[in-house]
């Protein structure tokens, strides 16, 4: 198997003109075989916009296995002698119509065919859910897995397919959201330690005839429901290293697949070996028996970040200092970075020390998260005036703290902030981690960190906010591999309702992000915020989760 090969996606325009639509899919086929790539993607729902007048109308204009449509793909497959997926709507048996992703072979042979297992809005009227898992393709360039769009909003499906082996993932996406470009996208890339090659669409995803009514009625202007672009082609340390504009475009890039064989971060840890199988059940139960927890708190609070640049006894000091300074500024919450390791408080004999001067600092108003080296456990911690009121033990185990026993899952705490969770911040780089926090009804997570990789803070948290809808708050050191940030929920958020806070502005799930620019970052969260989490009618980020389909999250690893 040759390691190095080069891959493209293919970015254009779908309208409602099956025929049409053939011949674009024709020729962005030949487009992208001028540059010699052995995999292609192309965009989801290729032979027809995702708007429909009845499932009659869904079932006509849909596409059979074995029909014209497809063979017409193929032998153009077949000319440019390269992998290539194509997402169309799929004629099923009973008149059903699925969302699927069709792996053809550089013979032009149907390879695999994938079913989305996440549908958003109308899909959910018109389209059938995925019953069964998607394959994992074994090819002579990698083995290749399919998802689409919303499969990859939320983590699960793409999560199971990197455990199956999956080490190029394919996303076809329909999306006018410019957070799949922002965070969606690269995230996955970066938290399977897989790459990842994305194809998007632009221009109208709904016929002219029909678009200022839809506009209208999901309360979006017209010239937002347009696909967003931003195809995409990202590496298994979320580098991205091709990027689409907002027009008809190919992308390509070369790439080593055998990069994604290597789940170990910078520190040695290998991040699918340090999962915790055994504490994902709940993920797996299903969410019309056991829905989300219900969420309470005050529809606003003032939060705070703290970034240190001193070690060692000095940065005890200097974190009492910004714990005064932000709660004279009105802070209600304050997130430290994690106390050990870059600062030079490892030693079990600084815990208690610790504890007591951000207590003191802290006073009766304000919650004080940091993480410390207590017991032979490395432990994130919330504190107040009278001491410590939440401790979560690291939960997967890392290099770094090898010294380190581990908690066997994640607390929560009532608050008059609302319900609170402390994660330490490399608990915080599993998905499964803020999953599982978001279904126990947690309406802000503090995350008391210390950096090792960019995506982390670039990426990784501001999606656990998103794909969970909770309000984050982490912290880190100066020199670490990013500084911190707050993440607070826009308090409008699902399609069909109107934005009654803000004009829609191509961002759906993802929250407002306060950066640090200095020792101490102010910014208002909301709580109440994450009790929404329905993104469209029919999708919840929660409850909407393919839970009968997580067997490879839910189930020990053999490596």
């Amino acid at each position: 198997m040759s390691n190095r090969i080069r891959v493209a996606a293919a970015q254009f325009q779908v309208g409602d003109d099956v025929a049409a639509n053939l011949r674009t899919c024709v020729r962005m086929i030949e487009a992208a075989g001028k540059h010699e790539p052995r995999l292609l993607v192309l965009p989801e729902f290729s032979n027809h916009c995702s708007w429909y007048l009845g499932p009659e109308h869904c079932f006509e204009v849909s596409v059979e296995l074995g029909g014209g449509f497809l063979a017409a793909v193929a032998d153009a497959v077949r000319r440019i002698d390269a992998w290539t997926v194509i997402n169309c709507s799929l004629r099923r048996k009973q008149g059903q119509v699925t969302g699927s992703s069709v792996l053809f072979s550089p013979a032009g042979e149907v390879a695999a065919v994938a079913d989305k297992q996440v549908l958003i809005g109308h899909e959910n009227v018109f389209l059938a859910r995925a019953t069964s898992v998607g394959p994992v393709v074994d090819t002579p360039i990698g083995r290749i897995a399919m998802y689409s769009c919303m499969d990859g909003v939320i983590s699960e499906t793409p999560r199971c397919l990197a455990l199956r082996g999956a080490r190029i993932l394919c996303n076809s996406l329909n999306s006018m959201a410019f957070d799949e470009g922002e965070l969606h996208i690269p995230v996955r890339a970066a938290e399977n330690r897989v790459w990842v090659v994305a194809a998007n669409k632009v221009g109208p995803l709904i016929p002219e005839p029909a678009l200022a009514a839809a506009s209208e009625a999901i309360h979006i202007p017209a010239h937002f429901l347009a696909g967003a672009g931003d195809s995409q082609i990202v590496a298994p340390d979320g580098a991205v290293l091709a990027r689409a504009g907002k027009d008809e475009q190919v992308i390509t890039a070369e790439i080593d697949v055998t990069l994604a064989e290597n789940k170990r971060r910078a520190d040695g840890t290998d991040v699918f070996a340090s999962r915790r199988s055994s504490l994902y059940a709940r993920l797996a139960e299903d969410s019309a028996i056991r829905p989300s927890g219900e969420i309470s708190g005050p529809e606003r609070i003032q939060a705070a970040t703290v970034t240190l640049a001193e070690k060692g006894a000095a940065a005890l000091e200097e974190a009492c200092g910004r714990i005064h300074e932000a709660v004279s500024l009105g802070a209600a919450l304050i997130c430290l970075p994690s106390l050990p390791g870059s600062c030079g408080l490892d030693s079990p004999e600084w815990s208690g020390e610790i504890i007591k001067r951000i207590s003191s600092a802290a006073g009766d108003n304000c919650l004080v998260a940091t993480s410390l080296a207590t017991s032979g456990v490395h432990v994130a911690v919330l504190v107040n005036g009278g001491g410590v009121i939440l401790k979560q033990p690291l939960v997967h185990s890392c290099e770094r703290y090898a010294w380190s026993a581990t908690g066997e899952g994640f607390v929560t705490l009532d608050t008059a902030s609302g319900k609170l969770a402390v994660v330490c911040g490399d608990d915080a780089i599993y998905p499964e981690s803020f999953r599982l926090l978001a279904l126990e009804g947690v309406s802000t997570v503090l995350v008391p960190a210390d950096f090792l990789e960019a995506w982390e803070s670039q990426v990784g948290l501001v999606e656990r906010a998103a794909e969970n809808r909770v309000n984050v708050l982490a912290a880190s050191h100066r020199d670490s591999a990013g500084g911190g940030l707050i993440c607070s929920l826009q308090q409008d958020f699902t399609i069909t309702t109107p934005w009654r806070r803000r004009s829609y502005d191509g961002l759906l799930t993802a929250p407002e992000v306060f950066r640090s620019s200095g020792p101490v970052t102010l910014a208002p969260v909301h709580p109440q915020a994450a009790a929404n989490k329905q993104c469209s009618p029919g999708t919840h980020l929660l409850d909407s989760r393919p839970w009968n389909l997580l067997e490879a999250m839910v189930t020990p690893q053999n490596s």
